[in-house]
């Protein structure tokens, strides 16, 4: 094939956004072919849009789409729930396949989609697209090089989420237990629920979550979350999110006993002791005195590709041009992190240890559907969502 023919399921405001890419011709090696919705209002909307092609075939059931020929690969942009099965659809087809994040609500149907997604040929991609970010590449390559040395503590403050009532309104799926699966966690979070682990390279050994559930808005899920982390090297973690709270902070800070990386939106400083601290604290002869601190202003390679990169390098693995960039599976790490911080967040704190207890999450998160309350809204109102990210 000369391009790859994408079709999108969902055309929402995330759907939006990757129809915009196309449009514009930010996608080299891929075009659109198709598109989905089960919203006919959305279908005409999209249609409307200046600079659509008119070739495009629509659908509103996506299993018709799958089956039309008319697609060598799929970008995934429904509610949370659907999105396994979705992934599973694909590839028995033999359809290559991006998952928007999060790749499923629980560890299981992750688990059992992973296996799944060995077993075919096809292609399977997680969009985290925070991946592509040059600060976020050169942190996780500085800390496997062992540049700060052992790590000894991660908090992340990531603040700058907030959203209006008008919002949550906006969706009648959005916000719920049944429609959505949680709140700030599985909806704004999940890349950087990814990242704090990708960029460290592990993942916590045990994980307490304190959540409040509808503090800043009138939604059932949670708003407001602090999380505490320990590692098996004994090293700490905070993680801080809200969408309540307005300017809001976004500031990741990791230290080791070599110096501390921090990130405070798209600068990246390095903290360089002279001397490790342990040796330092070990020879020293005096009771106060620090190991000297140079502080660099890191370099990177500029690149922050974000969905557009995620995209073209999926086209060109398929056509054999480079390898892919995100593997499908390791959607499951940052889904096992949510859930462990919501499932402490339900029981007053409790500690959990990771690997979660998926019989147990998905129970009680069951408990919670039966009582969850959808909305009535007008489910065509689609937002540019181009700035949130």
């Amino acid at each position: 094939m000369e391009k790859v023919r994408f079709g999108i399921i969902g055309l929402g405001n995330q759907g939006s956004n990757y129809i915009k890419l196309f449009i514009e011709g930010k996608i080299e090696n891929g075009v659109i072919s198709a598109l989905c919705d089960i919203n006919p209002v959305k279908i005409e909307a999209t249609k409307a849009k200046e600079g659509i092609s008119q070739d495009i075939v629509y659908f509103t059931d996506y299993k018709e789409m799958l089956e039309s020929g008319l697609v060598d690969a799929i970008l995934v942009v429904t509610p949370h729930y659907q999105h396994p099965e979705i992934v599973m659809e694909c590839l028995k087809k033999d359809i290559h396949v991006i998952c928007d994040k999060p790749a499923g609500v629980y560890t299981k149907q992750v688990r059992e989609m992973n296996e799944y997604a060995k077993t075919k040929k096809a292609r399977f991609a997680m969009m985290f697209n925070q991946r592509t970010n040059c600060v976020y590449r050169k942190m996780r390559e500085m800390i496997a090089n062992g540049e700060i040395g052992q790590i000894q503590r991660v908090n992340w403050v990531i603040t700058d989420w907030f959203r209006t009532q008008y919002y949550y309104d906006s969706g009648s799926w959005r916000a719920t237990w049944a429609g959505e699966g949680g709140g700030v966690l599985i909806n704004q979070c999940p890349h950087q629920i990814d990242l704090v682990q990708w960029i460290i390279g592990e993942m916590p050994k045990t994980v307490r979550g304190f959540c409040q559930y509808g503090k800043w808005h009138d939604i059932e899920v949670e708003d407001d979350v602090t999380a505490f982390f320990t590692y098996k090297n004994g090293a700490t973690g905070v993680f801080i999110t809200t969408t309540g709270e307005a300017p809001g902070t976004n500031r990741l800070e990791i230290s080791g006993t070599k110096g501390k990386l921090v990130c405070d939106k798209s600068k990246l400083l390095f903290y360089k002791n002279e001397k490790d601290t342990l040796e330092h604290s070990n020879t020293a002869q005096v009771g106060f005195g620090k190991p000297k601190c140079e502080v660099i202003e890191v370099e990177t390679d500029g690149k922050n590709e974000q969905h557009m990169g995620i995209i073209n390098n999926f086209a060109n693995a398929i056509l054999g041009i480079e390898e892919q960039f995100v593997e499908g599976t390791d959607g499951i790490n940052g889904v096992e992190l949510m859930n462990a911080i919501e499932l402490s967040g339900w029981n007053n704190g409790e500690e959990i240890t990771l690997p979660i207890d998926e019989e147990r999450y998905l129970a009680e998160l069951n408990e919670k559907r039966k009582t969850s309350r959808l909305k009535v809204v007008d489910e065509g109102k689609v937002e540019d969502t181009s700035n949130t990210f």
